[in-house]
């Protein structure tokens, strides 16, 4: 008998650990690459990575703090991320290969699963700095987030398109979004360029703190960038405490990228949880209000990936 219950335990531990192995098969993981914690991309990615993990079978889904854009996309090419937030011009120049703009070579394995909500190019000064318009940010000292982010992409191309360089400022600082704010609250920065959507929590925060001036960017100089990426926006009054006028800026489309490594089941199933929860996204930060399934194709810079293919198929938005 005992030789008996010793094959019978065997076997029910070889049963135990097939299952076990079965099971890890089966899990997906799926991180999603933000950026600072104080911006726009983190809080969307928690409340995406908490859909998925809800919603998608066996899903393990986490959310990454990043540097953005920039960094996303060479993750995704690495295969380190599932899926990734990222500007429309950083997207584009990987998908090119632009060494300037932080992609030696071209990013050939992104896939793209939706466009989002658009970016904000909001240039914030503390009032007592005098500074109103972009010639006056000469001689002045402004942070223009982390080194090669697609904000500090934004601000090269922005200050380019209005005749200036960072030669003309008096300090450059390459830092997120929180730290340029406490920065300027200490007065040891005069502004900051921040690309984000509206609402963004590091900009409310100073708006609170100190007394700011929202610097605008001119339509003539939006058009001087000479990107198609680069549309002429508003930023509407009262977006931020002590802004009562509407101002005049670019905006810049984002996206949520995959690679061509993602399985098509899955990327089907992260594109159809996020917009069957999009209550979800719009209780975690105003911005993604402006995300709409019908603008999901539009623009994207790189091929669709064939699961999100699928379900854009599926609901009639791809013929």
């Amino acid at each position: 008998m005992r030789w008996i219950q010793k094959i019978s335990l065997c076997l029910g531990l070889g049963a135990v650990a097939m299952a076990s192995v079965a099971h890890a098969q089966q899990q997906q993981f799926v991180n999603v690459l933000t950026g600072g914690q104080s911006g726009v991309y983190y809080p969307l990615g928690v409340a995406l990575s908490q859909v998925y993990a809800k919603s998608i079978p066996n899903a393990r889904a986490t959310a990454q703090v990043t540097k953005a854009s920039a960094e996303n996309l060479n993750l995704l090419q690495a295969g380190r991320g599932e899926l990734a937030f990222t500007l429309g011009d950083a997207l584009s120049d990987a998908w090119k290969g632009d060494a300037e703009a932080g992609f030696p070579k071209k990013l050939d394995k992104l896939r793209g699963l939706s466009a989002t909500y658009n970016n904000y190019i909001q240039i914030v000064a503390n009032a007592d700095a005098g500074i109103k318009t972009l010639a006056d940010l000469k001689g002045k000292r402004i942070s223009v987030g982390a080194a090669k982010s697609g904000t500090e992409l934004n601000a090269r191309a922005i200050f380019k398109a209005a005749g200036m360089s960072y030669a003309d400022l008096a300090k450059v600082e390459y830092l997120p979004f929180g730290e340029s704010v406490e920065l300027i609250k200490n007065r040891q920065l005069d502004a900051t360029l921040q690309s984000a959507g509206l609402g963004v929590a590091s900009i409310r925060d100073l708006a609170t703190a100190v007394k700011i001036v929202v610097v605008p960017v001119p339509a003539d100089v939006v058009a001087k960038v000479g990107d198609a990426a680069y549309q002429g926006a508003v930023i509407p009054a009262n977006t931020y405490t002590g802004q009562t006028q509407d101002v005049p800026t670019a905006a810049i489309p984002n996206f949520l990228v995959t690679h061509s490594g993602v399985s098509d089941e899955l990327a089907y199933q992260m594109a159809k949880q996020m917009y069957e929860n999009l209550d979800t996204l719009h209780a975690a930060h105003n911005a993604a209000k402006a995300i709409a399934r019908d603008n999901a194709i539009k623009g994207m810079p790189v091929p669709l990936h064939p699961g999100a293919e699928r379900y854009y198929k599926e609901i009639g938005l791809i013929k």
